[in-house]
């Protein structure tokens, strides 16, 4: 079993960086991928950035690939999402995600996080 508790959500405007963070519980994280996703209001969750059990390899959606770096810290348990050069159309409700199988779908989600990019 693994918990997700997303947190560093907020109100940034256009241009400006935002890092957000996954903390999980449970001593299988490290076997776990990560993901995180983000649902806009009215539209289908997306995916938007992947990380493997070992941190070795990462991939992005084309939409936030060179904007936005997932990255892992097995010791503390947690995945951050660091968001650069954000965008009004980046405002969405950010979620983290674990799977056993990179690629295949979650197994775990957390509560998500508001991320807002507005002047």
């Amino acid at each position: 079993q693994v918990q997700l508790v997303e947190s560093g959500g907020g109100l940034v405007q256009p241009g400006g960086s935002l890092r957000v963070s996954c903390a999980a519980s449970g001593r299988a994280f490290s076997t776990y991928a990560m993901g995180w996703f983000r649902q806009a209001p009215g539209k289908e969750r997306e995916f938007v950035a992947g990380i493997t059990w070992d941190g070795r390899s990462t991939s992005y959606a084309d939409s936030v690939k060179g904007r936005f770096t997932i990255s892992r810290d097995t010791v503390k348990n947690t995945v951050y999402l660091q968001m650069n050069s954000l965008k009004p159309e980046d405002t969405a409700v950010y979620y983290c995600a674990a799977a056993v199988i990179a690629g295949s779908p979650p197994d775990y989600w957390g509560q998500g996080t508001q991320v807002t990019v507005s002047s």
